[in-house]
């Protein structure tokens, strides 16, 4: 059956569509292959000195190395809240359980500068400013409703009546936790584990009020950078962070699958 012209003229604005999204970051790539001194497209030559740049920068080097552990910390500490957390407010509900919902998930209506700022203000009388330890806590403010409320919409469509038939053989509320509900909750976990590593990974705005001269992130570094040069350092740093985003969220499709990790 042939496709009638409708058809054939919405999946033709469809994909203009995607490539002009797109486009930015495809431009990136051949950008940082240039042998130019400055940020230009077409690139006059081709080189990978600014990937050999990007390696012989200490600067940018111990920047990213801060971010993965701070994002790796992060994810981690977030996934140890949120998981009772959740449970607490969708199967015990608990007294209130709504309003602590509202309350972990509240970061997500403030918009981030207002809540970098207070954080700020907060962390400056108690000495948290360019510590890891005020990373981690800023970037738990944000990365925590994500998990919070991804794992809540997890737990809420899974049936009960595996826990009940759990329960009604005998077994006491923790290992039904353990080796049922936990179990059944992975989708969602996976999930929320990419989501909060991203999330903290690329977070710049509130990073901007907590580093400092003697700790910084991978981000903040390339916000600083693009402010004093334009080369294509950064579309080099950009490339390698396109293909983290691109690894994370292949093995999330090839441990879960991005449907049942993300809809379900």
């Amino acid at each position: 059956m042939e496709d009638n012209p409708t058809s054939w003229f919405m999946r033709v604005t469809v994909g203009l569509l995607f490539l002009f999204l797109l486009a930015p970051v495809l431009l990136v790539f051949p950008i940082s292959f240039s042998g130019d001194r400055v940020l230009a497209f077409p690139p006059s030559s081709w080189s990978l000195r600014w990937y050999e740049a990007l390696l012989g920068n200490s600067v940018m080097m111990r920047a990213f190395l801060t971010s993965l552990g701070l994002a790796a910390v992060v994810t981690v500490l977030s996934l140890i809240i949120a998981i009772p957390a959740s449970y607490a407010i969708v199967r015990l509900k608990v007294r209130g359980s709504e309003f602590l919902f509202n309350l972990f998930t509240a970061p997500l209506l403030l918009p981030t500068i207002v809540l970098g700022l207070a954080i700020l203000m907060i962390f400056a009388s108690a000495g948290l400013l360019a510590t890891f330890t005020g990373l981690v806590i800023g970037h738990l403010v944000i990365t925590l409703p994500y998990a919070l409320r991804v794992l809540s919409v997890s737990l809420g469509n899974l049936s009960l009546a595996c826990e009940e038939a759990a329960s009604s053989l005998g077994a006491k509320p923790l290992i039904v936790f353990r080796k049922v509900t936990l179990p059944m909750m992975a989708p969602g976990i996976v999930a929320a584990t990419a989501l909060c590593f991203l999330v903290s990974f690329d977070e710049v705005v509130i990073t901007l009020f907590l580093t400092g001269p003697r700790m910084t992130t991978l981000p903040v570094e390339l916000f600083h950078h693009v402010e004093s040069q334009a080369d294509p350092l950064v579309a080099s740093v950009s490339v390698l962070l396109i293909l983290m985003t691109i690894a994370v969220v292949m093995i999330v499709d090839r441990t879960m699958g991005l449907t049942k990790a993300f809809v379900k």
